[in-house]
C-alpha cells in the first residue's frame, strides 16, 4: 500500500467517524428544536413539555448549547480541521463553555423541574452522576490544555463529548424495547438510558487507549542518482 493510498483511507475513515457522530445528533437536535418551537408558540407538539412553561430559560439554554456542543464538537474530530490550529482553538473556546452550560442546566433541570411520570429516583441519580462526569471532564480538559498537555486534553475532551452524546445513543437502547414491549416502565427506562451512557463511556476509553495510527512521514533524504561513467573509463 502506498503512502497516498494509506492517507486517503485514513481520511475517509475519519470522515465516516464524524458522519456517525453527526448522525447521533439528529434525533436529539430534532427533538430539541421541536421543544423550542413548543416553548415559543405554546403548540402541543410534544408531551411532557408542560413542566417547562413556568421556567423556560434553563431548558432553552440547555437545548441551544447542547446543539452547538454536539455539532461543533463532532467537527473537532476531523483531522483536517484539527490541524488548523486557529480553527481548533477558536472552536474549542466555544465547545468547552457550551458544554459547561449543558452540564449546569442539565443539573438544574434534574433537581428543580417536576419529574415526568415515568422518571424515577434512580434515573435522577444517574443523571446527576452523568452531569458531574461531563463537568469534570471539561474542567480537566481545559486545565490540561492550559498546561499544554495535549494527550490528557484530548482524552478528557473525548470523555466529555462521549458522555454528552448519550442522548443520541439512547435511541438505540430505548427504541428496540419500545418496539418489542411498548413504553418501558420507570426502572427499565432508567437502566436503558444508563446503558447508553455506559456504552459511550466504554467506547471513549477504547478510542483513547487504542494505538495511534502513525502517519507516513515524508523522507528528507536525497534520492540516489547514478553517476554516468564515461565510455573511456570503461574501455580502460
Amino acid at each position: 500500500m502506498t503512502r497516498d493510498t494509506a492517507a486517503r483511507r485514513s481520511t475517509r475513515r475519519d470522515r465516516w467517524v464524524v458522519a456517525g457522530l453527526l448522525a447521533l445528533t439528529v434525533v436529539p437536535v430534532l427533538a430539541g428544536t421541536v421543544r423550542l418551537v413548543q416553548l415559543a408558540t405554546g403548540a402541543d407538539l410534544m408531551s411532557g413539555s408542560e413542566r417547562y412553561f413556568d421556567s423556560p430559560i434553563p431548558v432553552t439554554l440547555h437545548i441551544v448549547t447542547a446543539i452547538v456542543f454536539a455539532v461543533l464538537g463532532a467537527l473537532q474530530f476531523l483531522p483536517g480541521l484539527r490541524r488548523r490550529r486557529r480553527w481548533h482553538r477558536l472552536a474549542g473556546r466555544v465547545v468547552a463553555p457550551t458544554g459547561v452550560v449543558v452540564a449546569l442546566t442539565g443539573l438544574w433541570m434534574t433537581l428543580f423541574y417536576p419529574r415526568p411520570a415515568n422518571d424515577s429516583d434512580l434515573l435522577a441519580s444517574i443523571r446527576i452522576v452523568v452531569v458531574l462526569y461531563l463537568l469534570i471532564s471539561l474542567v480537566l480538559g481545559f486545565a490540561a490544555i492550559r498546561r499544554r498537555d495535549f494527550v490528557r486534553h484530548r482524552a478528557w475532551m473525548i470523555r466529555g463529548y462521549a458522555i454528552a452524546m448519550g442522548a443520541g445513543t439512547q435511541v438505540f437502547t430505548l427504541l428496540p424495547w419500545t418496539v418489542a414491549a411498548g413504553e418501558p416502565g420507570a426502572r427499565p427506562r432508567a437502566l436503558l438510558m444508563a446503558a447508553a451512557w455506559v456504552i459511550n463511556a466504554v467506547l471513549a476509553e477504547w478510542i483513547i487507549r487504542r494505538p495511534a495510527r502513525r502517519r507516513p512521514r515524508p523522507s528528507h533524504r536525497r534520492p540516489f542518482v547514478p553517476v554516468p561513467v564515461p565510455a573511456e573509463a570503461v574501455a580502460r
